[in-house]
This record gives C-alpha cells, sequence and structure tokens, in this order.
C-alpha cells in the first residue's frame, strides 16, 4: 500500500506576509544599500526580477523596499528605506521600528503625478540606530541626502520625484493603517 502523499506547506508571496508581526512592522528588502541594482519583487512567479540599473555614481543610500499587506495610492505596497548596520540582502524580512515619512508627490513618464510616499525605518536588531525613535533623531543632511536621491532616480527614469514634506512616526503609522486597509479591500 503506498504511503499517503505529505502536505506540503503553501509559500506566501512576500507581498501577502503579514504588515507587522509582535510590534514591528515588516519590510521586504528590493534593493541593497549601495547596489546600483534596482530589483522589484513579482508577486506572480515569487521571484526578484531586476527593474533597472543606476548610471555609474549612483547607488541606494540604504536599503529600499516595501511593507508587505499593504498598498498606496501607486497601487504597489508602500516604499521604505530601512535603516541597518549593514547592506540586506534582497528578500530579507526585517522586522522594523518607523521612525517616519517623506511624503511625496512622484510623476513618471508619460503618467499623472501622484502620492508615493517613503516610510522611513529602522532594523530593530541595529546597534548603530538603536537610540533613533523619530526623524528628528536623524541628521537633516541624511534626509536631504535621500530625498536628493529619490529626486536624481526619478529624472533618471524620465519622471519626477517631489518631496512635499517630513512627518514622524505617528504620520507614518496613519499611512501604513491605510494601507493595510486599502490592500485588505484589494483581497
Amino acid at each position: 500500500m503506498p504511503e499517503p502523499a505529505k502536505s506540503t506547506p503553501r509559500s506566501v508571496p512576500l507581498n501577502a506576509l503579514p504588515a507587522r508581526e509582535k510590534g514591528a512592522w515588516l519590510a521586504v528588502i528590493e534593493a541593497t544599500q549601495g547596489t546600483r541594482h534596482k530589483l522589484k519583487y513579482e508577486s506572480r512567479w515569487n521571484a526578484f526580477v531586476l527593474s533597472g540599473v543606476l548610471p555609474l555614481g549612483l547607488s541606494f543610500p540604504y536599503d529600499f523596499g516595501f511593507i508587505p499587506s499593504t498598498l498606496g495610492d501607486d497601487g504597489d505596497p508602500l516604499d521604505v528605506l530601512v535603516l541597518a548596520d549593514e547592506a540586506l540582502m534582497p528578500g530579507t524580512v526585517v522586522p522594523c521600528r518607523v521612525v517616519g515619512v517623506i511624503q511625496a508627490e512622484q510623476q513618471d513618464k508619460g503618467q499623472r503625478s501622484k502620492r508615493n510616499d517613503r516610510i522611513i525605518a529602522v532594523a530593530q536588531k541595529s546597534h548603530r540606530y538603536a537610540r533613533c525613535k523619530s526623524m528628528a533623531d536623524i541628521a537633516p543632511n541624511v534626509l536631504q541626502e535621500i530625498e536628493s536621491f529619490f529626486i536624481v532616480y526619478n529624472q533618471q527614469k524620465g519622471g519626477r520625484f517631489r518631496p512635499l514634506g517630513r512627518r514622524g512616526p505617528q504620520a507614518a503609522l496613519r499611512l501604513l493603517s491605510a494601507g493595510e486597509k486599502v490592500f485588505a479591500a484589494d483581497q
């Protein structure tokens, strides 16, 4: 008599992981700090696809990714920049503390302008950023460099990125909660 088939655990696409767990927000890394490669998670394949290469001299200032189980105005999961002690591999799920948001408007080439804010978070296991609890704990020149990166990055693609303001953790948490609701309604 043949043995019964063993059930295989079903893999959950990274964009459908919970947005938070055990008091931490989860970030999925797409582009590693210091890289020129822009990877984008493709849920149909449950894989990362090379979606672009930045020009020489331009690289991601921090690890960039998304918060799973959220959706923003652009129809994608909410973007997050993760401050960590070292670069993290694409696909890494990072428990984070949200410290704020850079509110922004983005216009892709040939498209209408839409909100595309950047959540700023700190890896919970970080030593370097252990005391960082809000945007006030990040040097103003670092925030300016982040904004400048996204301005230049979008110009390279023929688009536009316009920072609208910097807000603290409460504004970021409201944005994340709204993104969770939009994701749940879309399911």
